[in-house]
């Protein structure tokens, strides 16, 4: 396998990991997972849940260190998740009676993770 291959296999693998791990945290919090990595023509969305009706789509991100992966959320990210957001609000109708919120869950290479709730905002 070209090494260019692994490295990205390696880091798909990290990244479900981390998904995986912000899902069960999300879920033990009293969140439902509605979607998991969901495509739209906008980009995709890690992963969409719900709580008393407010909705939260939530970026994951995974690096060495909770700072690093603080910081791994760049502008262009955020107008790509905010506009994928809209389009699956458009295709699942009925969520977010309460309001919608844009969290980040942030994952260390020793799997320690801390969600940022309401991250950012339209506008940031």
């Amino acid at each position: 396998m070209p090494r260019d291959e692994a490295h990205r296999k390696a880091a798909d693998r990290r990244g479900r990991h981390a998904e995986d791990r912000a899902a069960g945290a999300l879920e033990a919090d009293g969140w439902r997972v509605l979607a998991r990595r969901v495509r739209t023509p906008a980009g995709e969305i890690d992963l969409v849940a719900e709580r008393d009706g407010l909705l939260a789509f939530v970026e994951v991100k995974a690096r060495a260190t909770l700072g690093e992966a603080a910081f791994a959320l760049g502008a262009g990210q955020r107008a790509r998740l905010l506009a994928a957001a809209e389009a699956w609000m458009a295709a699942h109708p009925g969520h977010g009676a309460a309001g919608v919120r844009f969290d980040v869950v942030v994952v260390d290479a020793a799997g320690r993770l801390r969600r940022i709730a309401d991250a950012f905002r339209l506008g940031d």
